[in-house]
């Protein structure tokens, strides 16, 4: 049962790196230079980002794509998963918006519908995995 959780949060993690890092390296990249440069690190916090991601990814499969599994339903790890996403995003970036000076309100919600976005696909490749790896 072991091997099982850590096939799934192997490929949980890796969908939502793989995804993540072609929105922050590719897409994103000019956008939060634009709006967020006078914030930015010259490099990032590695211990810090990385933290974030297998924590998030942990708190997905427990909250979203475990319960979607025992329901047997990829639309319950789709929608939940947009929700988590967005939720978890606005957590952030809300609270940035009500207490960072001069934070961009462009910033704010691209990040949501990012949030909501990768919340809905690294879910969705969550359930899938688990359905293959069952």
């Amino acid at each position: 049962m072991i091997a099982y959780y850590a096939k799934l949060y192997l490929a949980t993690l890796f969908a939502f790196l793989l995804i993540d890092g072609i929105w922050l390296g590719l897409v994103a990249r000019g956008f939060y230079g634009r709006y967020l440069g006078y914030l930015l690190r010259p490099s990032p916090n590695w211990f810090a980002a990385i933290l974030f991601y297998l924590l998030f990814v942990g708190a997905l499969l427990l909250f979203v794509v475990l319960p979607a599994l025992q329901h047997e339903s990829w639309k319950r790890a789709l929608v939940y998963g947009a929700i988590f996403g967005l939720v978890t995003y606005a957590t952030y970036d809300l609270t940035n918006l009500a207490t960072i000076k001069d934070w961009p309100l462009i910033v704010t919600v691209v990040d949501l519908a990012w949030g909501t976005a990768i919340g809905a696909a690294a879910s969705s490749v969550g359930f899938l995995a688990g359905r293959l790896f069952s």
